[in-house]
Order: C-alpha cells, then structure tokens, then sequence
C-alpha cells in the first residue's frame, strides 16, 4: 500500500496502532461536528474499520496522517468514494490542536496529486457544509471553487457545497 511523504507528515494507511487516537478524534465533538457528529469507541471502530476496508474493496482510501517530528496520529485525509457519493473526493480532518499550522492543505496536496496521478481521477471535489469556513479556506488554498451542490447519503443525509477542480486545473496552477 502507498505513502506519501511531506517536508512535516507521514500519509500512510491506517493501522491497529492508530485506533486510539482515532476513536479520541471521533469523540471530540467540535472536530466531528462537520463529519456528521461525534462518536463513542464502538462507533469509532466501526468508522475505522470502513474506511480501512474501503483500501482492499476499492483499492484507496484515506490516509493516516503521522505528524514526523512526533510521530503522533493527528487525523485522516486522503480519496474517498464510498457508494452512493456525489463524486472523487480528496476529504480531510485533523485533531484540533494540529488545526491551524497548515497541515491539512499538506496533507490534502499531497493526496490530490496522488490522486490525479496514481488513481486516474479527471475531478477532485471536497465535500463542504456551508458553515465550515476552515474547510474552505483549507478548499481555497488547493485551488478548489464551489461547483455544485448535494445531498450525502444515508446515513448522512445532509446537504453539502461540493468543492472541486478538475485534474487539468490542478496540473495548470502547479505549473505556476
């Protein structure tokens, strides 16, 4: 299985050793506030074990991303295209305190690029509720614009701004 390396961080797929951390992240209600709500540890489980699944069934998935100075867990990013998703989605979150140092437009960039380039993805889109204003600055930053608008599904069942570019857009600004 891939991993991509930054100049700060380690993106590698998740493993056994991430699971506290992980489920700490999915308890804190202010970082899943936008994810869909907090969860207990059962749930966090559940949540890792499909997005650690997603790699065997569709061959990518998310990332875990290891802070390398610390070697600490600080969040997940990476493609996500669960059935039933409005598209090729590059998603990102973080732990709280690793908000802010820009990490998540590393951690993001790298993962796009690799999607682009290793997946074949032709569009890069990032799901965004409205009122998550450092997601889209996160969105911004990646050269990203609304394009649409959707409605996640069960058991999300809420409506997002779809944020994206296309593989041509993105290859033109790094070039720049």
């Amino acid at each position: 299985m891939p991993t991509l390396e930054t100049d700060r961080l380690l993106l590698r797929p998740p493993a056994a050793e991430d699971f506290d951390a992980w489920a700490d992240f999915c308890a804190d209600e202010e970082v899943s506030r936008y994810l869909g709500g907090a969860l207990d540890r059962a749930g966090a489980w559940r949540n890792m074990c499909i997005m650690t699944g997603a790699w065997t069934v569709r061959g990518f998935s998310v990332f875990s991303v290891i802070e390398k100075s610390s070697g600490r867990w600080i969040g997940r990013v990476g493609p996500w295209h669960p059935e039933g998703w409005p598209g090729t989605e590059v998603a990102y979150s973080l732990v709280r305190d690793a908000w802010g140092k820009g990490y998540a437009y590393e951690a993001a960039a790298a993962a796009v690029d690799w999607a682009f380039k290793d997946l074949g993805w032709s569009e890069v889109i990032h799901c965004i509720v409205p009122e998550n204003e450092k997601s889209q600055r996160v969105a911004a930053r990646l050269g990203a614009r609304i394009l649409r608008k959707a409605r996640l599904p069960a058991p999300l069942n809420f409506e997002t701004d779809i944020w994206g570019q296309t593989r041509d857009e993105w290859l033109a600004r790094k070039s720049t």
